[in-house]
């Protein structure tokens, strides 16, 4: 009995070990999505004793490093075909895909009243630049694209844009000043059911195709039980209210 002690002592006090002290998981989340995430994640951490590593991106640049080896187990993405890919690749678990929100995007200006309700300002072009992320890599900014396009505008407005890498460069190139105004997620500019300073106008969601965010277990994070965990904690109750609160639907 005592040399079986002997022998289990080890593995037992390590699995108390790894349930008192959690684990980690690296997470890739969409930069729109930066605001909750920056709430939920000590939100997970508190009621899991797990820890997420989180880094913010655009969801074209971490498909292409995830495709590479990148060692992240959970993408919380921007769009619902990335991580659809990321399966067909065998990248992803195919079980393990949720609907976290949908994404809304908006036309955003620090200046109060450069944007009106209906999106004119666009057709009339009376500003010097319009920041848009770059479509590419950011599925804001293919959105942001096809509202143009449906406006009959996007030829006309070409020289006018500036492109951002990220929906957060894009963010700070209207923030800042080095834009007149910019398309956005409206979780940038919503918070707390209070809107930011400046002029805005909410995109029709027939103007661009749903923006329906998805997440997924990667198969580096298969056996990490604080990779599961994440996933299951984006439907809790406490995650959906910290979602809707800035604006995303479900």
């Amino acid at each position: 009995m005592k040399l079986l002690w002997k022998l289990a002592a080890p593995v037992i006090m390590a699995m108390i070990y790894s349930t008192a002290h959690g684990a980690e998981v690296q997470v890739a989340v969409a930069a729109n999505f930066t605001g909750p995430m920056e709430k939920i994640t000590p939100a997970f951490e508190k009621a899991t004793g797990h820890k997420a590593i989180v880094a913010y991106g655009t969801v074209g640049k971490f498909y292409a490093q995830i495709k590479n080896g990148a060692p992240f187990e959970v993408l919380v993405s921007a769009d619902e075909s990335t991580p659809r890919r990321l399966e067909e690749d065998g990248l992803a678990i195919d079980t393990s895909r949720i609907t976290y929100a949908i994404g809304k995007l908006v036309l955003w200006s620090m200046k109060p009243d450069l944007v009106d309700g209906q999106g004119e300002i666009l057709k009339q072009g009376n500003f010097k630049y319009l920041a848009v992320a770059n479509p590419k890599l950011a599925v804001y900014g293919a959105a942001a694209v096809e509202v143009m396009d449906k406006m009959g505008v996007h030829a006309s407005l070409e020289p006018k844009l500036v492109l951002g890498e990220s929906i957060t460069q894009t963010y700070q190139f209207v923030a800042t000043g080095n834009a007149d105004l910019g398309f956005v997620a409206l979780s940038q500019i919503y918070k707390d059911k209070k809107y930011a300073a400046g002029s805005y106008w909410i995109v029709p969601a027939e103007l661009y195709p749903q923006l329906k965010q998805d997440a997924v277990l990667l198969k580096r994070g298969d056996n990490n039980p604080a990779a599961r965990a994440l996933l299951d904690y984006l439907k809790s109750d406490l995650a959906k209210e910290i979602i809707r609160s800035f604006g995303y639907t479900l």
